[in-house]
């Protein structure tokens, strides 16, 4: 009897590690610059070019294009656009802000939520730092035998989520003890996401003294082959468009989706968001507010491209007051997103 005994007091501490398990939570977006000069720039463009996910040539064809002419040019044009957007506070882009606080907000919920030792939050960017690997390091070392990703992508693409959920696994392969992984899927149609789209757009709205004449949703562009080779992002962003036209009230006249951030010569998901703009304008509207319902936080494509460039393009054509709705980020709607999201996809762990 007492030898039984002396075998399972040896266990003790393994019962009390088993016990301990913990979700890790982790949050991950797109990524950026570590800064706005040309070498930060090129190295994070490096890094996400260079992904076969976003761009699907052979890496023979595309290394010496993206070496040579892309490298060359493009890291001070971005540097640019990056240095005007760019938060001097802290000296980052808002992206980070941005993703930093979604998951301090998130981490004080659950923490209130579940208790302190049964979750934790981190966030990880796809490309550049703080890097997803780095993420899932700090939550293992905190004890997260169970790690939700988290990718802050409403609508799914190859490009986006499964690049993401790619580098999570890939993380994963390196390790001995590996947590579980689960992963979010797109929430395009969710009523909770769709709700917060709507009120940001009333809200918006109501501090305007004249009412818009077209509300525009401005998704990010992807190739139409990608389309046409499976990818569903098309269709979600379509059905997240009609969606929020329905929780709007709007008639078909009044809204439009389009297509922004065509890189390339390809052809890519069109109507176009800079020929919808010149195009709004030529018919004679002249007051039109945009919001970027792929975003789930304010970056370079939200403010510099369509709160700068396209509402240039917009006034140029002749139209006359141009209004950015902001993403949701952090927002009270924003976080209900992803309070919503993290409710729905720990079940059966939290």
């Amino acid at each position: 009897m007492h030898h039984t005994h002396s075998a399972t007091s040896s266990w003790e501490p393994l019962q009390r590690r088993l016990a301990s398990g913990k979700v890790g939570i982790l949050l991950s977006n797109l990524g950026t610059p570590d800064g706005t000069d040309y070498r930060s720039v090129r190295r994070y463009l490096a890094e996400f070019l260079s992904d076969t996910r976003v761009i699907e040539l052979p890496k023979l064809v595309w290394q010496p294009i993206l070496q040579g002419v892309v490298l060359l040019r493009r890291p001070a044009v971005k540097g640019k656009d990056y240095a005007r957007i760019w938060n001097h506070e802290l000296d980052e882009s808002p992206l980070k802000t941005v993703t930093r606080s979604q998951a301090a907000k998130l981490h004080a919920w659950a923490s209130e939520m579940f208790g302190e030792d049964r979750v934790a939050v981190d966030w990880g960017m796809r490309y550049g730092n703080p890097s997803i690997e780095d993420a899932v390091k700090r939550l293992t070392a905190l004890g997260c035998d169970r790690l939700l990703m988290f990718p802050l992508y409403p609508q799914y693409s190859a490009t986006t989520t499964a690049t993401a959920n790619d580098k999570l696994f890939d993380i994963l392969r390196g390790m001995r003890n590996q947590p579980a992984a689960r992963v979010v899927p797109s929430y395009f149609d969710e009523p909770a996401y769709i709700e917060a789209l709507a009120r940001s757009v009333r809200g918006t709205l109501a501090g305007l003294d004249e009412e818009p004449e077209v509300v525009v949703a401005s998704f990010h562009g992807i190739p139409q082959r990608n389309v046409a080779l499976g990818d569903p992002y098309y269709v979600q962003c379509q059905r997240t468009g009609e969606l929020l036209r329905d929780a709007l009230g709007l008639p078909a006249t009044r809204f439009r989706i389009s297509y922004q951030s065509r890189f390339g010569y390809a052809d890519w998901l069109q109507p176009y968001t800079e020929a919808t703009m010149r195009e709004l304008a030529r018919d004679g509207i002249r007051r039109i507010a945009v919001i970027s319902p792929g975003f789930a936080a304010d970056c370079i494509e939200t403010i510099d491209e369509i709160g700068r460039e396209n509402a240039h393009y917009f006034r140029e054509a002749g139209g006359e007051a141009f209004t950015l709705i902001p993403c949701l980020n952090d927002s009270e709607d924003g976080m209900a997103v992803l309070r919503d999201r993290v409710l729905q996809e720990t079940r059966g762990w939290l």
